[in-house]
């Protein structure tokens, strides 16, 4: 079982997808609730205990079956006062029996929405203010199979050039990968990975007038380790903590940040939302229980990663959800296939649809955004900040 917070324009979606009978469905947005849960996965022998539960605390309460039946349990979208809440919530927690469980994943999610999201986040020597502008991640990938730019900057002195560049461009931090993460890859050995990323960051290091912090684009503990030997202030990894259990041990003893993004090897959703937000949460778990303080952790919904085109567009909608979480939140989408599938384009063509997606990420909450072209995003995120974050 899941529980979901909802905003406004979520509720809507949701109630429309889920088949709720239009009027039905208008009565319940016309209700002025102050928190929309959703709970999703409910087992059938549940519903009924837990719907009059709910209903007794005063909450407004909508079921609807799994497209599946008994298979995929129900779901029911309810809305209510903080207190009307918390009173059912403690109410199940009392039952002592499997009701429980819905009691402390409700709980849990009324302490995150009441939870103050921190402002600052150090990297390295320079502190984000987060809220008060975007910050923009430079992508310099030193391999030669990367879907949008390997090859190009594999060589050291193009490598080093082309750092300057982001940097002269406005460049607030450079994530630095060794190995491709394009469908179809090739995995590479750490011991390759190295070979390829720890030239470009020792000639980056050693120039005293280079000021940015470098992030690190690895699953792998040892190529973190080295990296992080090396200078480098932040990591980034796209499978969250689940590919390597020693990089969230790595992360908690050097206490740099890490960006931990959703990532599966499917794209077999039952209810995408929940269990991206669900599986994200997860990394979150992994990475404070490995001891990383809840200050340096970063996410990112993984636009690209065990999604096809209809789930990422939805994920993109839904982006302001992810903010439950508590963390800054990181958006990925330069040149990205969402973009080419939906506008048809290359790769070399996709720099309009990449601003579209990064204003939007700006208005859905979206702290940092990483990108290839950053002239052109800085551009699209100070006029966006400017519109945002007055």
């Amino acid at each position: 079982m899941q529980v979901l917070v909802l905003n406004q324009d979520s509720i809507v979606y949701e109630l429309k997808r889920m088949g709720c009978e239009p009027a039905k469905a208008e009565a319940f947005i016309r209700n002025e609730m102050r928190i929309c849960l959703k709970l999703s996965f409910i087992p059938e022998e549940q519903t009924a205990s837990v719907d009059s539960v709910l209903k007794s605390a005063g909450i407004a309460v909508i079921k609807i079956p799994g497209k599946n039946g008994k298979e995929d349990g129900s779901s029911v979208i309810l809305a209510g006062s903080e207190a009307e809440i918390s009173l059912a919530a403690q109410e199940l927690l009392s039952k002592n029996n499997s009701l429980t469980p819905v009691g402390k994943m409700i709980t849990t999610r009324l302490t995150a929405i009441k939870k103050t999201r921190h402002k600052d986040l150090a990297v390295g020597n320079r502190i984000f203010e987060l809220g008060k502008r975007t910050y923009l991640m430079g992508i310099l990938n030193v391999t030669p199979d990367s879907f949008s730019d390997g090859g190009q900057y594999n060589l050291l002195e193009k490598a080093i050039e082309h750092a300057w560049q982001m940097a002269d461009e406005g460049a607030d931090i450079i994530d630095i990968g060794g190995e491709s993460t394009r469908p179809g890859h090739h995995q590479v050995s750490a011991e390759e990975e190295l070979k390829r990323v720890l030239p470009i960051i020792n000639a980056l290091k050693k120039e005293q007038s280079f000021k940015l912090p470098l992030s690190i684009d690895t699953y792998k503990a040892k190529v973190a380790e080295a990296a992080l030997d090396a200078g480098v202030e932040m990591l980034n990894d796209v499978w969250g903590l689940k590919a390597d259990s020693a990089l969230a041990t790595t992360a908690a003893r050097y206490r740099v940040p890490v960006c931990l993004m959703h990532n599966r090897s499917n794209t077999d959703y039952k209810d995408l939302l929940t269990e991206v937000i669900a599986e994200l949460e997860e990394s979150v778990i992994l990475a404070l229980k490995a001891g990383i303080n809840e200050e340096l952790i970063i996410i990112d919904p993984g636009i690209g990663f065990g999604k096809n085109l209809e789930q990422n567009l939805e994920v993109m909608l839904h982006l302001k959800d992810f903010n439950q979480l508590g963390c800054p939140l990181l958006l990925g989408t330069s040149r990205k296939s969402m973009i080419g599938k939906t506008l048809d384009l290359p790769v070399e063509e996709r720099l309009e649809g990449t601003a579209a997606t990064v204003a939007y990420g700006i208005s859905a909450g979206a702290d940092m955004i990483r990108v290839h072209d950053i002239k052109e995003m800085k551009r699209v995120i100070d006029m966006t900040d400017a519109m945002i974050r007055r």
